[in-house]
């Protein structure tokens, strides 16, 4: 069976894994290339030959492909030069983070190649996805300024974020969200269960979340914790510096092999916090408000997209007031009921077959 969709996966793993999984894994003339979800700094850098190559070992026939589809690790530029049978077909490239908003602790430690690579990407591509209206606006105001790093014969930002511009739309990640009645769960209103869910890296900012969480120690306030998410190569020291220390309030720690057991723990808590300074959608902090946690974020990045105002904080001295009320009073956690079916998907579904149609190549 000719192939029709081609699909460039280079981070397989966490939400990108979940989105091609939950997109194409039910798709007919489809051929997911992927690579493990590991050292993504590589992954962005040498990726485009990895695929080419695969694209030859697994004899596929390029001439038949009408879309291709790719998460923006990839240099799709590079990626369609070394694959020029590629260039008639429609490119389609999903923004789960842009790279010109990645925080760093100095200027001078950005790699520029990173968010070049998804500038050009986006000016090979015929439709440029992102994940929130934030991730969206953040990167295309963000081109001027990123490229007057430069330092001659600089190209012009604002004639490429109008060449860009048109491509773009916002298409909601997907998430496959767990049936409620698979986990209907009675909190234990007697001591506040608190959440913190995301990837063990220094971009979530643990380190806030733990002075806080440590400062409600401090104040003897009763609570349990959950510390879930992802580990990679280099973690943070903090987490093992704070798991003696908060032993006797945790309930669970660490990377939950089994989904059930993840959804589970989601189920038994009240709250659930975010303190990240990178973030661009947050399928964790969804799926924990699905199975009825009350969200606190910062109020900054795409968090004033997704939650009402009175979920938001400003200053870890909010976030900590926050949660020393949800301590004395965690049954009033349960008074927010926050519908984020909008972004499952079940709802988005309609969207992204619309997108991929092969109906459409000509017609955009």
């Amino acid at each position: 069976m000719p192939v029709k969709y081609i699909v460039f996966e280079p981070f397989y793993g966490g939400s990108h894994r979940q989105l091609i999984d939950t997109v194409f894994s039910q798709r007919t003339n489809t051929e997911v290339l992927k690579l493990p979800a590991k050292k993504w700094h590589w992954k962005a850098r040498t990726s485009a030959l990895l695929f080419s190559q695969q694209i030859n070992e697994r004899n596929i026939d390029v001439r038949s492909v009408e879309t291709v589809f790719s998460s923006s690790v990839l240099n799709l530029a590079e990626l369609v030069a070394l694959v020029p049978l590629l260039v008639p077909c429609r490119k389609i490239l999903y923004f789960h983070e842009n790279q010109l908003q990645y925080p760093v602790r100095k200027d001078q430690n950005r790699d520029f190649q990173y968010g070049y690579n998804q500038i050009l990407s986006c000016l090979v591509a015929d439709v440029v996805l992102f994940n929130s209206e934030y991730n969206l606006k953040s990167f295309l105001e963000s081109i001027p300024k990123f490229l007057k790093i430069i330092p001659d014969s600089r190209p012009d930002g604002g004639k490429i974020v109008g060449e860009i511009r048109g491509k773009c739309e916002v298409l909601y990640y997907a998430v496959n969200l767990p049936s409620l009645n698979s986990y209907i769960t009675l909190k234990d209103d007697s001591t506040l269960h608190i959440l913190w869910p995301h990837r063990w890296e220094h971009d979530k900012d643990p380190e806030t979340f733990f002075s806080v969480i440590e400062e409600l120690k401090r104040e003897n306030l009763p609570f349990r914790l959950s510390v879930l998410g992802e580990t990679f190569e280099t973690v943070p020291e903090i987490f093992q510096k704070v798991k003696e220390r908060l032993s006797t309030n945790i309930v669970a720690w660490g990377y939950q092999e089994s989904k059930e057991d993840y959804y589970r723990t989601l189920a038994s808590c009240h709250v659930v916090v975010s303190t990240a300074i990178h973030e661009f959608f947050g399928v964790a902090m969804l799926e924990a408000i699905h199975l009825g946690c009350y969200p606190i974020a910062p109020n900054r990045l795409v968090y004033p997209e997704l939650f009402p105002d009175e979920c938001l904080y400003n200053t870890s001295a909010q976030l900590a007031k926050k949660l020393r009320y949800f301590c004395r009073y965690p049954y009033k956690s349960q008074l927010l009921k926050m519908n984020v079916g909008q972004y499952s998907w079940e709802s988005l579904k309609t969207k992204y077959e619309d997108i991929l149609r092969c109906e459409e190549i000509h017609a955009r």
